[in-house]
């Protein structure tokens, strides 16, 4: 069994983990290109969303490296990436791709349905190996976070320009090289030594954006245009609503890991503006708006793929959050046809919106 996935930003450097330490030829794809749109466009049904594409062409030049087996995650409701498997394969075997799916379901809180999948793919591995496996693999995934949480940080506040991209990219190329509890333990160390040495001006005049939508586009940045370090050379700080980690725990693992933010707490913020499932993360979106509001952030970025059901009623709730929270939204709508200079314009018109917000705001203050 030769096995691949497909890229979701750095999901690569833990599910890695995971498979090579069950003792499985794993076959990464190449880095999400252009060449990897192109591929998925081109086989991909016309106004399918920009995830499947990317997902295709992931697994199309994975093949191309003799790749004959897939993991993906599946889903339900309304988003239609529950749907993605099906037709994925349908159209890999049609084009002379051969490859077996094995689709992780959402548990429902019965992480033994998981397990059950995880055995079929371990093979004789015992449930300690797996076990251990999957625990070494969800640790990488919490320091990725870390990584990109520090990152974001620190790329507003720097003194030398592309510094903290520097010191981002040989901290995951840290955590990837670990191999062992011991072997992360020193990565994490020798990371944060890293980006402790980054010159940064604290008292800079930085704004704070939450950054909301379908999960792919947030954390891929591919699909977002690489948002989250445009908005840092713009001198905004950016909290992503949902991390890695959060994300594997809530969709594969049922919400039984411990730490990050709550679900709940979340979807009980998305009162009364939207009180039931919409599918994919629509309704978190609602409710991860409402806490940047409350929390005084500067302004909420939402960004989701062309078509993106959920997301869809989410950006039709947005205008009503801003007007009784006084916090300016922007949504921002992925395809193949987005354009960097045409995303770059909004986000330099959107920071000049809330830089001007917060100087009034400023000046009520004073007056008042």
């Amino acid at each position: 069994m030769n096995i691949t996935f497909p890229h979701m930003g750095n999901m690569h450097i833990p599910l890695k983990s995971i498979l090579q330490n069950l003792g499985l030829e794993v076959i990464v794809p190449p880095p999400t290109s252009k060449k990897t749109l192109t591929l998925g466009a081109k086989y991909a049904p016309e106004f399918a969303c920009l995830p499947l594409k990317l997902n295709l062409g992931n697994y199309i030049e994975a093949c191309e490296s003799g790749a004959d087996t897939v993991l993906m995650a599946g889903g339900c409701g309304p988003c239609r990436f529950g749907y993605y498997a099906q037709i994925e394969e349908s159209i890999l075997k049609d084009i002379g791709c051969n490859m077996e799916f094995i689709v992780l379901e959402p548990p429902d809180r019965r992480i033994t349905d998981v397990l059950g999948k995880i055995k079929k793919i371990a093979g004789k591995n015992s449930w300690w190996d797996i076990f251990q496996a999957i625990r070494l693999g969800y640790k990488k995934a919490k320091a990725v976070d870390d990584i990109e949480k520090v990152s974001h940080k620190l790329r507003p506040r720097e003194i030398v320009h592309g510094s903290t991209d520097r010191v981002y990219q040989r901290a995951l190329k840290a955590v990837d090289d670990s191999y062992t509890y011991e072997g992360l333990a020193a990565a994490i160390e020798q990371t944060q030594v890293m980006f402790n040495e980054i010159a940064v001006e604290e008292q800079r005049n930085v704004l704070k954006v939450g950054f909301v939508g379908e999960i792919y586009t947030l954390l891929d940045p591919f699909s977002n245009q690489d948002l989250e370090r445009r908005l840092g050379y713009l001198n905004v700080e950016v909290d992503r609503s949902v991390y890695l980690s959060e994300w594997v725990n809530d969709h594969i693992c049922g919400g039984m890991l411990q730490g990050g933010r709550k679900r709940e707490e979340v979807l009980r913020s998305a009162h009364p503006y939207l009180c039931h499932f919409v599918g994919g993360h629509g309704q978190e979106t609602i409710g991860s708006t409402v806490y940047y509001a409350r929390s005084g952030y500067d302004g909420v970025i939402q960004a989701f793929p062309f078509t993106c059901m959920p997301e869809i009623v989410a950006e039709s709730i947005l205008p009503d959050i801003s007007l009784d929270k006084s916090i300016p939204c922007l949504t921002l709508i992925m395809d193949e046809q987005n354009g960097a200079s045409g995303v770059q314009t909004r986000l330099e018109a959107f920071v000049d919106l809330m830089e001007q917000k917060r100087a009034s705001n400023m000046e009520k203050r004073s007056t008042g």
